[in-house]
């Protein structure tokens, strides 16, 4: 187990997300990002738009609204409510997150998106709630030091984790599997002194990757 690959520990974890309720998808790059983001999104709001989808023009308002925002702003956007206005001319409440009755939104889990910047980089396993991204969790294999998924996020953040909809990261997770810490994401820099383990009821630390899940 000491010498578990980075594969491995990747596969065992979706299996884990999978059991618990997540559901697998396939994120190849940033436009099936966008593509699934459309459909969850109708499928969480589905009753109030009478069962009718998005329609191009309407989801291109949804995007003006979400897209090129801060991770601040768009951590607020993920708790408000956007009034769309529909091509018939009726107007609807778009709810991106149900924070008061959490079981009801829907939970996806992906793994190697391919997202370019300023180089092409690819990502681990990604939690999506509603077809925004949300957790981006980075794995090293056992017996490497976890600081080195840490400093892969730092370069992802100036390079390609800093644009379109991975604005709606709110926690990054770091592991080898036996060492797992989480931090907030940020519009400024991040430094590893503001990553931490979990801990349980009694405050004992949890660093083992599927005890932390």
């Amino acid at each position: 187990m000491s010498y578990q690959s980075e594969a491995q520990l990747e596969d065992n974890l979706i299996k884990q997300l999978v059991n618990q309720g997540f559901n697998k998808v396939k994120i190849a790059n940033e436009e099936e990002l966008k593509n699934n983001f459309r459909n969850e999104l109708f499928e969480h709001n589905k009753s109030k738009l009478n069962n009718k989808p998005f329609t191009d023009k309407e989801f291109e308002r949804i995007l003006r609204h979400v897209e090129g925002k801060s991770v601040f702003q768009s951590a607020m956007i993920l708790r408000d409510k956007f009034i769309l206005e529909r091509e018939d001319g009726s107007e609807v409440y778009i709810e991106f997150f149900d924070s008061k009755n959490y079981s009801k939104n829907r939970f996806q889990v992906t793994n190697q998106t391919t997202v370019v910047g300023k180089r092409v980089n690819r990502y681990d396993v990604t939690l999506l709630i509603n077809g925004l991204p949300l957790v981006q969790i980075e794995l090293k294999r056992r017996g490497l030091d976890f600081k080195e998924a840490f400093n892969q996020i730092k370069r992802y953040k100036k390079e390609s984790i800093n644009k379109g909809l991975y604005k709606y990261i709110q926690i990054f997770v770091v592991s080898n599997g036996v060492d797992t810490k989480y931090f907030a994401n940020s519009d400024k820099e991040i430094i590893f002194s503001q990553t931490f383990f979990w801990s349980d009821e009694e405050n004992k630390r949890i660093s083992n990757l599927k005890e932390a899940f």
